[in-house]
């Protein structure tokens, strides 16, 4: 998604799924479909078909929206998200995050790959583990011997 350019507010609202469900889930907004308000349980239900990896992906987001963090996608900086302070177009995002959920089968040099363009772009590694209620944050720094 582009950063906001203009204070128009009659532009159209470009949100992505997961965005959608966190503010469906909030009473924000109203999602409809084929002339039908989806219910949340059939948005998490559609994204979920739609989104590989949906549902930590998701819990992730709310989690560090709830902790008071913006979130972007990272696939520019390949990682899934990237996390701000204040905002794009406000701040740099110091963190990009992977997100995995417990049991995932994962090859380290998917850490070594997103670690080394983060470290690039001043960003510092974070591995999220979303492990059903709770979510586990690892934060990875360059060393060098």
């Amino acid at each position: 998604m582009s950063k906001p350019r203009s204070r128009d507010i009659s532009a159209p609202l470009e949100l992505s799924l997961i965005e959608a469900a966190y503010l469906v889930e909030r009473n924000k907004i109203k999602v409809i479909k084929d002339n039908k308000e989806l219910s949340l349980g059939e948005l998490l239900t559609t994204s979920s078909k739609t989104i590989e990896r949906f549902e930590a992906l998701y819990r992730v987001y709310v989690d560090l929206k709830e902790r008071g963090f913006v979130v972007r996608r990272g696939l520019k900086f390949g990682c899934d998200y990237l996390i701000y302070r204040y905002g794009p177009g406000v701040d740099h995002a110091p963190f990009g995050a992977l997100i995995y959920s417990t049991g995932d089968r994962v090859d380290p040099i998917e850490f070594v790959r997103a670690g080394r363009l983060l470290h690039s772009v001043k960003k510092k590694l974070v591995v999220a583990v979303h492990g059903g209620k709770k979510i586990d944050y690892y934060v990875f720094n360059w060393w060098k011997p």
